[in-house]
């Protein structure tokens, strides 16, 4: 057949554009708009004061990135809030549809037309993670999971988390799907603040389902003092994730990390950043009354590194002014030094007087050569090393 052509059509032509030309280029510029499948969140942090909802520290922390599991922290709200009006009970039991059975892992393996009881999927959202189970949570709770999610982004509105979108229950990806580090502590915030007797399912270490244990996954409550909650997340999109609650004596923060190139990596990075949040407060107050100190010692300074490279950020007398100009420097690029390890290094001087070496160790050589450029920028001293028989020699000096 032929092919008929319009004024509009010859005007394309005159321009040496064709109809189908016009097709591609749009949908070249659809592609473009969208961007590609898969893309990597930004390193995001924040540390926030529950009682007073003051940041301590904060790094991209309203950058929109993809919330991953940290999404069953809203479905969890929810949850909660149904309990706490009546409109659901812990020992009432929820359907399973054939669309829950279809979520993908991590899931319990629920089966069509069996139930859970309420206290169950609780428990299974937030030691397990189950897919499947915030589906059938969202089912209940609304028509469908749909509804469901613009009732968790309006919820999200009224706690004031302002940047935040949800499309599903589960935090499987979705591109529109999307939050912030300052938003997730709202949320984390939130759900201590409005459900003090529901938090503790967010303690648990373990859950027993069908004759199977099921472990937390959140590392933090077995290894860091005073850690009670809240939730990891993880998808290929948006790297590592954490929300964490720590209480040490009269004294609670609430951290978030997005973005963490490794699960350890990522609780590392929690641990200084709580660390350092509690060292502002200077001595806390106990129970009993008795002044200790909010400093503890960070279980990554004795790690064992990693990776063969480092960089040496700083020379000084004394060793508190090398971890602190350590400190500092990561706080600078922490999205290169994730997996890093801070060491103190002493150098003993023929007079007998030690200078130590504020370093970071256990990176691999891009991590090394990256984060050095970007300090040298920001005006600070850099060098890259080679760690060789144990010891971390000058690989390279500054350029």
């Amino acid at each position: 057949m032929g092919e008929t052509v319009t004024p509009k059509s010859r005007q394309y032509r005159r321009k040496g554009k064709t109809p189908l030309a016009m097709f591609l280029g749009f949908m070249g510029f659809s592609i473009a708009l969208l961007g590609p499948v898969q893309v990597q969140a930004k390193y995001a942090s924040i540390v926030m004061d529950a009682e007073t909802g003051k940041i301590l520290q904060e790094t991209n922390a309203d950058t929109r990135n993809y919330p991953a599991s940290l999404t069953k922290m809203m479905t969890l709200y929810l949850v909660f809030d149904a309990l706490k009006s009546g409109r659901l009970k812990l020992i009432d039991r929820l359907k399973v549809t054939a669309k829950a059975t279809r979520q993908p892992s991590s899931k319990l393996g629920l089966t069509r037309r069996s139930k859970i009881t309420v206290k169950q999927a609780i428990l299974a959202l937030t030691i397990k993670s189950a897919n499947d189970v915030a589906v059938a949570v969202a089912e209940t709770l609304a028509k469908n999971e749909r509804d469901f999610a613009l009732k968790m982004t309006a919820m999200a509105r009224r706690i004031g988390m302002s940047s935040t979108t949800f499309r599903n229950a589960s935090g499987l990806p979705h591109r529109a799907q999307l939050s912030t580090a300052r938003d997730m502590a709202i949320l984390g915030n939130s759900l201590l603040r409005d459900f003090p007797h529901y938090y503790h399912f967010f303690s648990e270490s373990r859950f027993t389902f069908n004759g199977k244990v099921l472990k937390n996954h959140n590392r933090l409550l077995r290894i860091f003092d005073g850690a009670d909650g809240i939730k990891t997340g993880y998808i290929r999109a948006s790297g590592f994730n954490l929300v964490a609650s720590v209480k040490r004596g009269n004294r609670r923060l609430i951290g978030v990390v997005f973005g963490g190139r490794t699960q350890r990596a990522r609780d590392r990075v929690m641990i200084r950043l709580l660390d350092n949040g509690f060292e502002t407060f200077g001595p806390m107050q106990i129970a009993d009354g008795e002044a200790v100190s909010a400093t503890v010692a960070d279980p990554a300074e004795n790690a064992k590194p990693s990776g063969n490279w480092g960089i040496q950020v700083g020379a000084y007398w004394d060793k508190k002014s090398a971890k602190n100009i350590a400190k500092v420097a990561y706080g600078k690029v922490p999205e290169l030094l994730l997996d890093g390890v801070v060491k103190v290094v002493p150098l003993r001087r023929k007079r007998g007087r030690s200078i130590y070496r504020g370093r970071i160790l256990g990176l691999d050589k891009k991590q090394a050569y990256g984060s050095c450029r970007i300090l040298k920028r920001s005006k600070m001293s850099c060098m890259v090393l080679l760690a060789k028989n144990s010891n971390a020699q000058i690989a390279a000096s500054q350029k």
